[in-house]
């Protein structure tokens, strides 16, 4: 996903595409945000082709980059998991929504006080800001993310949470310097499996709610 400007671009292409297959399959208004998500993913991997295509820097396209990956996505998943949850699982994920805007609010804040910065490092992408207390920042957006998949109360969503945790230990071992770009191509091609959830899920009673 991430080894090039024409890796990125294809992928965010083709994820882009499973993303409008997810909306127009939607049969339940609680699943549209999580469903959108692989649209999300795949504008970002279009924006880190352009990222690659800029030889990194400090430009528009990596703070766009930034925005999404970080403050962005650590709101959108555990929000989007909570609207597509059974009514007995919410109150759960009202922690790793809580957790979420908490985490998103000080990504926010460094990524409008302080420069972000891409750095072509080989066949990655590493992305750079300053962050206070970036260890407690990190364990608190993948318990928003990967944490609200699985408290989703959702067997699909759990096994997508699984993945996802895997994917970011694999990522934060092989590329501890790259791993947010990593892990959001990796999250990417996750969200694939989201249009397999869309076309199994119900119609419910909140339908064309």
């Amino acid at each position: 996903m991430c080894w090039s400007a024409t890796a990125d671009l294809a992928a965010g292409v083709g994820i882009g595409a499973v993303g409008v297959a997810c909306v127009a399959r939607v049969r339940r208004v609680r699943d549209l945000p999580l469903a959108a998500l692989p649209l999300i993913l795949g504008a970002h991997q279009v924006v880190e082709s352009v990222v690659w295509d800029s030889g990194g820097g400090t430009g528009p396209a990596t703070v766009a980059w930034a925005v999404i990956a970080l403050p962005l996505l650590a709101v959108w998943v555990p929000a989007g998991v909570m609207c597509a949850a059974p009514p007995h699982a919410r109150r759960g994920l009202t922690v790793p929504l809580a957790i979420g805007l908490a985490t998103a609010a000080a990504l926010a804040y460094a990524l409008v006080t302080r420069p972000v910065r891409a750095e072509v490092r080989g066949h990655t992408l590493g992305y750079f800001v300053h962050l206070d207390h970036p260890e407690l920042l990190v364990a608190g957006y993948l318990l928003a993310t990967v944490g609200s998949l699985l408290l989703s109360g959702d067997r699909g969503l759990r096994l997508l949470g699984v993945l996802m945790g895997t994917g970011a230990l694999i990522c934060w071992l092989l590329w501890e310097l790259e791993f947010v770009s990593t892990w959001c191509a990796f999250a990417a091609v996750g969200s694939v499996a989201l249009f397999g959830w869309v076309r199994r899920r119900p119609v419910g009673p909140d339908a064309g709610r």
